[in-house]
């Protein structure tokens, strides 16, 4: 699928014209059918995630869908050669989001319930807006936006520029929001520990919930140094990839707040292990885009913390999550992930 931005928006490291995806179709020979993806950033090597899916086929046809777990140990093995990283995890998670949604169909459960739910709402921040590329005029215009569709949190990005530009853009989202309204600011990896420390020390005053990803996501060390240093939170995780790479951080003591992606995990599998491995560690959890399915896995987390509410992949599903009185995003009571693909909006998404 073919999904541009309506424009192009500037991070700390990249710009981003469109979040293009593979969508996954698992059907069964009762007519039940599960949903999934994954996808890539300006269409960049999808045809390799493709070929990725595709690769997956013989370990998933024939497959009784109440043997998941089959399927991801055999899976996991198979891809070892390769590693359990990159394009192959990418890859895994568009099966394995398929398969946990026909899972849910089949039963007639949402994957929340299926879990165990632990709550039929998740506190969630706005993530769509608030970028680098944005002038402060637009970023207060932005927040305004968001308080007017009842978030109580949102996210902004900061990044290598002198401390002074981005604490007047950050002082300028506050004042719009005023002080109950959670704010977060994400560094996207553009930092070096030093600058992070120097950043986050000037942005204490504006009570930000998290600052996220100040340095590259491999330095673990330096990522613990920066929240040994600060007292703002630090969140971190989206780039890491399975349980095994967040327990690495847990044991580093790298976040106060991790943030698995279901892609990087993947699938939920990981995802579920990681929330696990964070009850134990005490760390707060919390999600990296994927919001309509990442939802019903926070919702079965009894130590959720808050869903990234991202409207990238909103084009292509019939439904929306929608927001409590409160802010929360309400956990559907569809079977399976609790979105489904519209298809008319698909065919017109194709790449």
């Amino acid at each position: 699928m073919r999904l541009p931005l309506p424009r192009p928006i500037l991070s700390a490291t990249l710009e981003i014209h469109s979040t293009d995806a593979v969508l996954v179709f698992l059907d069964t020979d009762e007519g039940v059918t599960g949903e999934g993806l994954c996808f890539a950033l300006n269409g960049n090597r999808l045809n390799l995630l493709h070929d990725m899916v595709r690769s997956f086929e013989p370990l998933l046809i024939g497959l009784d869908p109440t043997m998941a777990s089959s399927f991801y140990k055999r899976a996991w093995a198979d891809i070892a050669f390769f590693g359990h990283t990159g394009a192959t995890i990418a890859g895994f998670a568009g099966a394995e989001t398929a398969l946990w949604d026909l899972r849910g169909r089949i039963v007639d459960l949402n994957v929340s319930r299926l879990l165990g739910a632990a709550a039929t709402a998740v506190p969630t921040y706005a993530s769509g807006g608030l970028w680098l590329s944005s002038s402060v005029d637009e970023l207060q215009r932005e927040a305004a936006d968001y308080l007017a569709c009842g978030f109580k949190a949102i996210k902004m990005r900061v990044g290598a520029r002198p401390v002074a530009w981005n604490i007047e853009r950050v002082r300028a989202v506050r004042q719009v929001i005023g002080p109950d309204i959670k704010l977060m600011a994400d560094a996207n990896q553009s930092l070096t520990v030093s600058e992070a420390i120097c950043l986050g020390r000037a942005m204490e005053e504006y009570d930000l919930t998290w600052f996220e990803e100040p340095i590259p996501y491999w330095d673990h060390a330096g990522e613990a140094t920066i929240a040994a240093a600060l007292d703002t939170p630090i969140a971190s995780g989206e780039t890491e990839y399975t349980s095994r790479g967040m327990f690495a951080m847990m044991q580093m003591k790298s976040a106060d707040v991790l943030m698995p992606d279901l892609q990087r995990m993947g699938g939920p599998t990981e995802f579920i292990r990681t929330g696990h491995l964070a009850a134990a560690f005490d760390v707060k959890l919390s999600s990296h885009l994927f919001s309509e399915m990442s939802l019903s896995l926070l919702a079965a987390a009894p130590n959720a913390y808050i869903l990234e509410h991202m409207p990238w992949f909103e084009p292509i599903y019939a439904e929306r999550i929608e927001l409590d009185r409160d802010g929360n995003a309400i956990v559907p009571d569809r079977p399976g992930w609790g979105f489904s693909f519209d298809l008319d909006a698909v065919r017109g998404h194709a790449a």
